[in-house]
């Protein structure tokens, strides 16, 4: 996989995530995937498409031609369909972008967040003392944002607050602007969560950005 962070913005997240864990007394993990599901089923909602699309051109070709060429043999017309969905099939797979047109917007929430939970218990963000464990995942593909904080965060930020820290880092990932989308995530954190006395924060995990390639 293709690293999507520079060397200088890794360096520079490190250490903003530990000054955020400083000031908040929470453990930062951030995630950068490249999609979180095979998402199988893409090829073959393009190759439909192209068969029905294909399929109703020819028809009206046909009809419109049909005094020119009325002897056409029906494996003609039979393999253009089969090459048109052939065609749309293979772009799902070359270019992500188009194939990103046929999956809903349902499909990829779940399994992204999906992906960030199972994440979240094989790295085992779980195992702090206090349970004050945050990950923030960003999913390339699907162009979404999970934030899921442990059991001991859930009165310090609410539902309405992970919603504010998603729509704030959203559209900047949507740019691609990963490290930025990062930074505007750690700034609500320190907003939201900064606490009165600071002092006595101990790194329980490690501050190293994730960069998987998913699924």
């Amino acid at each position: 996989m293709r690293e999507q962070l520079s060397d200088h913005d890794r360096r520079r997240l490190d250490a903003r995530v530990a000054e955020t864990e400083k000031l908040t007394r929470t453990q930062i993990v951030l995630s950068v995937i490249q999609r979180s599901d095979s998402y199988v089923e893409l090829p073959w909602k393009a190759f439909a498409l192209g068969a029905s699309s294909a399929g109703l051109i020819i028809l009206v070709l046909y009809w419109r031609f049909f005094a020119l060429y009325p002897d056409l043999p029906a494996l003609v017309m039979v393999v253009g369909m089969l090459a048109c969905s052939a065609f749309l099939a293979l772009l799902t797979v070359m270019i992500p972008r188009f194939a990103k047109w046929f999956l809903s917007d349902y499909r990829s929430e779940v399994e992204v967040e999906q992906y960030a939970k199972s994440l979240f218990l094989d790295r085992q963000l779980f195992a702090t003392r206090n349970r004050t464990g945050i990950l923030l995942l960003v999913s390339l593909f699907e162009r979404r944002v999970v934030i899921l904080p442990d059991k001991g965060l859930e009165e310090r930020l609410q539902e309405e607050d992970i919603r504010n820290m998603i729509a704030a880092m959203t559209p900047l990932l949507k740019r691609k602007q990963i490290a930025r989308a990062f930074d505007t995530g750690l700034d609500y954190l320190v907003e939201k969560l900064t606490v009165a006395s600071p002092e006595g924060h101990d790194d329980e995990l490690p501050n190293e950005i994730i960069e998987e390639k998913g699924i």
